[in-house]
């Protein structure tokens, strides 16, 4: 499986997951001219794309989406509640709604031999989901825009092998920061996202022998700082790894320029 963040943070996001011949690209937050370049860089055709994932609604998740299918004809998958938002935004009907396809949480959604599961995430958006991709053996599993998460959060993120889980604030940093009160108390919110302490603590409760790949994302630009994010992860890390095998890999996702491919 190869995982790559063609862009991670809070001005948009897109992750492409490849396993034999299945491709899967997880939100479209970009223009359509990144994720295409974020796709051919690694040699994946974008027609070849099989499915696009979309976690949730906003914009930051979803901008290149209508220009993407305009050329692409990609099927699209997400909640019955996520697309109906999208669709209701979509005022000047651009979007093809033939190519929209709604899942079930808790239920299996096989794309050629890739299952794909999703999970119910917190966070103020129309029925927002996490996503795990199990294929060859291997799992990948991301979450990003929760501002809390459970049990089931976690065993549903649990066994993979590269996880993208959200790092996206320091506390102080926002607290000090110029936001508004009120945006403030919502990004801390249940409803809204998770600080560096807070993916730690969800990424203590993940690890496991064959975890090789940790990817940070949606970084704040305002309220988080890549070295921030890096070393509150890295402590937590080391300090919690009990396991003869290395540390699995840290990866800060950037908003800018896709990460390298990891393979695992």
């Amino acid at each position: 499986m190869k995982v790559r963040c063609i862009a991670s943070g809070s001005s948009g996001n897109a992750t492409f997951v490849q396993s034999g011949d299945v491709g899967i690209l997880i939100d479209a937050g970009v223009s359509a001219k990144r994720l295409v370049d974020g796709l051919l860089a690694i040699g994946v055709e974008p027609e070849s794309v099989d499915a696009l994932l979309i976690t949730h609604e906003h914009t930051d998740h979803t901008a290149g989406l209508a220009v993407f299918l305009k050329k692409y004809r990609t099927p699209v998958y997400g909640t019955y509640e996520t697309l109906q938002a999208i669709m209701v935004a979509d005022r000047a009907g651009q979007l093809p709604p033939e190519l929209f396809h709604s899942i079930t949480p808790g239920r299996v959604l096989m794309i050629k031999n890739a299952e794909i599961s999703a999970c119910y995430i917190s966070h103020d958006a129309a029925k927002p989901v996490s996503y795990a991709i199990v294929c060859g053996g291997r799992k990948f599993a991301i979450a990003t825009d929760l501002g809390c998460y459970d049990n089931t959060v976690i065993e549903h993120l649990s066994g993979a092998n590269a996880l993208v889980l959200e790092s996206n604030y320091d506390r102080d940093m926002l607290l000090v920061g110029p936001y508004p009160y009120q945006l403030k108390k919502r990004i801390m919110g249940t409803y809204g996202h998770l600080s560096n302490d807070d993916c730690g603590s969800l990424m203590v409760s993940l690890l496991h022998q064959r975890l090789r790949y940790i990817f940070l994302g949606h970084l704040s630009k305002e309220n988080n700082l890549p070295e921030l994010a890096y070393e509150s992860a890295r402590v937590t890390l080391e300090k919690n790894w009990h396991y003869v095998e290395p540390c699995p890999q840290l990866i800060v996702a950037n908003r800018d320029f896709p990460t390298d491919v990891v393979e695992f």
